[in-house]
């Protein structure tokens, strides 16, 4: 697996938990919680978003790289 094909994948799973934590954080608010748990679902969701612009950077500036 090329360092490319690798970063892809990291970024990915790094989107992914970005997002269950925030869908976590925020159903805890939900049922009760603090606005310490409304504000890590904020930051979850913003780091979310801040990883898929990174990861649209990152293809278009490597678009030439092969995966392999």
């Amino acid at each position: 697996m090329s360092l490319k094909a690798f970063h892809i994948v990291f970024v990915t799973v790094s989107v992914l938990l970005m997002l269950v934590i925030a869908g976590w954080s925020v159903g805890n608010y939900r049922s009760g919680g603090t606005t310490t748990d409304l504000v890590w679902g904020g930051a979850s969701l913003a780091a979310a978003v801040a990883l898929l612009v990174y990861g649209k950077l990152f293809l278009r500036k490597f678009k030439n790289v092969s995966f392999l």
